[in-house]
């Protein structure tokens, strides 16, 4: 699909109008984030996002609509799992609530122009090289299974090679300054633990780009509906982390939906030269997939005591 210039330029202007109405008029205050400011924030995102859609199924017709909604659901699900490593490096850090929201604005910021990149360069991989599609396959069944028989992950700044890497290069105060990410002591420059933290942040959203970028482009490799998809789903993020923070153990079984929509997007991009599975079909498996670990662990959570349905899962994920 052929995209007039205009319409990136007019996206990328909105994008900018919103990070700064976010951070310079909505959140001017530091303040912390309560969870009914966060899901008004959420409700606005998902809002947008579907008028949005209605904007591509008008300009560009329905195929190009479906292509967004998957695209979009697939990002916001994987998003979630990025949210709960969010909160794992907050809690290791004990990152006061009313500084988390400045953290995830600059993290998600510098996420757009990451997956801008990944996008494009993966987009041009496909174009040059379409083998690279059965690699791309291989990589999403392989994340999903391990996702799917991983144990909770932890945090260990100290093991990460770019935290090392960093604190090697520039010296680091021991504790908070504030809300600031550098101070001067002395005449000398240090970074402050919030920077660690937003350095952490970065490396995290990285490495799950590496799975979501793949996960769409089985989806379409039209890189505006890739794009856009990407970005709503990134924007939205910082709303969906305040208002899911504090439900982590809840959606237990939320990391085996993810976990199965990643191998089923794994077999449609390995299945696309020999039996493309339609869009319409894919966004019904993922949307069934996602909606029932949802429910699944829901029914948990309010009902203790339904072990049958318990146990089901369990032998389900072979846990």
């Amino acid at each position: 699909m052929e995209i007039n210039i205009w319409y990136w330029i007019g996206f990328n202007v909105f994008v900018l109008i919103m990070l700064i109405l976010d951070l310079g008029v909505f959140h001017r205050k530091e303040h912390e984030v309560k969870v009914k400011e966060a899901l008004i924030w959420t409700f606005a995102w998902i809002s947008l996002a579907l008028v949005f859609n209605y904007g591509i199924y008008h300009l560009f017709g329905k195929e190009k609509a479906l292509e967004f909604l998957t695209g979009y659901l697939i990002e916001k699900s994987l998003s979630v799992d990025n949210i709960f490593i969010f909160i794992l490096i907050f809690s290791y850090f004990n990152v006061p609530s009313i500084y988390q929201h400045k953290i995830l604005f600059w993290g998600i910021l510098g996420a757009l122009v990451m997956r801008a990149i990944f996008i494009f360069a993966g987009i041009a991989l496909i174009n040059q090289f379409h083998w690279i599609i059965y690699l791309f396959a291989i990589f999403l069944v392989f994340t999903g299974i391990k996702m799917l028989l991983q144990d909770e992950q932890k945090i260990d700044p100290d093991k990460n090679p770019v935290v090392r890497l960093f604190k090697k290069i520039f010296p680091v105060t021991k504790t908070f300054q504030g809300s600031k990410f550098f101070v001067k002591q002395d005449t000398k420059t240090y970074a402050t633990p919030l920077f660690i933290v937003l350095l952490m942040v970065e490396v995290s959203d990285l490495i799950f780009a590496v799975d979501s970028i793949p996960a769409i482009l089985a989806i379409t490799n039209d890189p505006f509906i890739v794009y856009t998809s990407n970005a709503f789903a990134i924007l939205g993020l910082r709303s969906l982390y305040f208002a899911l923070a504090g439900m982590h153990g809840v959606f237990r079984f939320l990391k085996v939906g993810l976990s199965l929509i990643l191998i089923f997007i794994g077999i449609k991009m390995f299945l696309s030269d020999i039996y493309p599975i339609p869009i319409f079909i894919a966004l019904i498996i993922i949307s069934a997939i996602l909606l029932t670990s949802i429910i699944a662990s829901l029914a948990i959570s309010i009902h203790p005591s339904n072990y049958m349905l318990f146990y089901t899962m369990r032998l389900f994920i072979g846990a």
